[in-house]
């Protein structure tokens, strides 16, 4: 009889045992962002940070450290509006979203193409 006590005290430990390691798994699963989550939280963070609003992700990609992502952003509103100055924004990110950094990489009328870049970009 002990040794059935024994046989289920060892299954019950070994199932709370794979659940926690369930858990653990699940809880780092958490911390992985989706492109999606990753994209919100981007535009959202250098909103605060710069007082600006994002027009658009013009590239986004994962890296070893997190994320990075150019943003297109309104720096000045002018009339007509294809005068208005926007700027492209390099945001990086660590892999839970969080933002690390940003820097301006370039500014531009919103009706002008840049020549300097291929595909005019």
């Amino acid at each position: 009889m002990s040794n059935t006590s024994n046989t289920s005290d060892s299954q019950s430990s070994q199932s709370a045992s794979n659940s926690s390691k369930g858990r653990q798994r699940s809880a780092a699963d958490d911390d992985e962002l989706g492109p999606m989550d990753v994209l919100r939280q981007a535009r959202g963070q250098l909103a605060e940070l710069t007082g600006m609003e994002a027009e658009s992700v013009s590239s986004f990609e994962r890296t070893d450290d997190g994320w990075s992502l150019e943003i297109e952003v309104l720096e000045l509103v002018r009339v007509p509006d294809t005068m208005s100055l926007l700027a492209s924004y390099e945001v990086t990110l660590d892999p839970r979203g969080e933002l690390t950094g940003y820097r301006r990489v370039r500014r531009y009328e919103r009706g002008r193409a840049d020549s300097r870049r291929p595909g005019g970009r």
